[in-house]
């Protein structure tokens, strides 16, 4: 058997299995989760310019929530770029607020929204990278970067080419059901994120791998690189080890804005970093991320702790004050 079959053999029977519809879901526990989900399905029908409004109202809402968030998401912004101004910072998580309220929509829209429509909001540049790469016998790791539209950004990246990512279950069952099969409307198949073998044998197999190398995942496994304004930023050095092990190209993929939907962004690959040593391969690829976020600041998942876990060395938190 040729090991490119053996792989996708492997790599197939490492894929999570579809959850399935249980009676149970109509039960009182779950009617909260059915009234959340028909109003959310209603919405969506909605004109987008519509749902933009309501998702806006809805981000305002979420601040007012959980109010230490929107101060993280504030601070975020400050550490990241020191060289904004007091009304820079301002305008920026103002309109962060609005699109974290409008993820919410955004998810359901990726979950439910018909083929069609996802067609016509959708704009893909760069498909060029990946068809090069493949072309040239490689797979493709996918770096997606955390903004907020990501959930509907991964169902419209499907209709150029269907991609398989890590899936982590949801402890409700019927949220577990309704996301599978959201997410899996536009997947090839979805992996254990604990499961780096088998992301390694799709990548090995010519596959569109998507990954988040972006967030704080803490010390383990991380080394300390600049981001931004922050010298000192934990970054994952997973990354590299995907990079380095397989047959592939990496490259960083974004969501954006516009005003008639969405941009799916595909960067040139960054073919050098599996050569480089991992702070010097790391530093490249976070000044590759700050430059991406740099396009659309407002766009990017401020209100997580990107710089939460400090060096031994300095170990004061940078988020002490809020």
């Amino acid at each position: 058997m040729p090991p490119t079959s053996f792989q996708r053999i492997q790599t197939l029977a490492a894929a999570i299995k579809a959850p399935k519809f249980k009676l149970a879901f109509l039960g009182p526990k779950f009617w909260p989760v059915w009234l959340g989900v028909f109003v959310l399905y209603t919405i969506t029908w909605l004109p987008l310019p519509v749902i933009r409004a309501i998702g806006g109202g809805t981000g305002k809402l979420i601040a007012l929530i959980v109010p230490k968030r929107a101060k993280v998401a504030k601070r975020n912004l400050t550490l990241w770029n020191p060289t904004l101004s007091a009304s820079e910072v301002e305008a920026l998580y103002k309109e962060n607020v609005r699109r974290t309220g409008m993820a919410l929509f955004e998810t359901a829209m990726g979950w439910w929204w018909p083929s069609w429509r996802v067609k016509r909001a959708i704009e893909i540049e760069g498909t060029e990278h990946v068809e090069a790469a493949l072309a040239n016998g490689k797979g493709v790791f996918g770096m997606a970067l955390h903004n907020m539209n990501l959930e509907f950004a991964c169902r419209g990246i499907g209709f150029f080419r269907p991609s398989i990512a890590f899936y982590r279950k949801h402890n409700n069952p019927l949220v577990d059901y309704l996301q599978y099969h959201g997410r899996n409307r536009s997947n090839k198949y979805m992996i254990d994120k604990r499961n780096a073998k088998a992301l390694l044998a799709a990548l090995d197999d010519k596959e569109l791998c998507l990954y988040l190398p972006d967030q704080d995942y803490g010390p383990k496994q991380s080394i300390f690189v600049p981001f931004g304004g922050v010298k000192d930023t934990a970054t994952t050095t997973a990354t590299l080890m995907f990079i380095r092990r397989s047959h592939s190209e990496p490259m960083i993929i974004t969501s954006q804005y516009t005003k008639r939907g969405y941009k799916i962004k595909i960067y040139p690959p960054l073919s050098q970093l599996g050569d480089m040593e991992d702070a010097e391969a790391l530093t490249l690829l976070n000044q590759h991320v700050d430059a991406a976020v740099k396009e659309q600041p407002e766009s990017y998942l401020w209100m997580h702790k990107r710089f939460k876990t400090r060096p031994e060395g300095n170990p004061e938190s940078l988020y002490k004050s809020l």
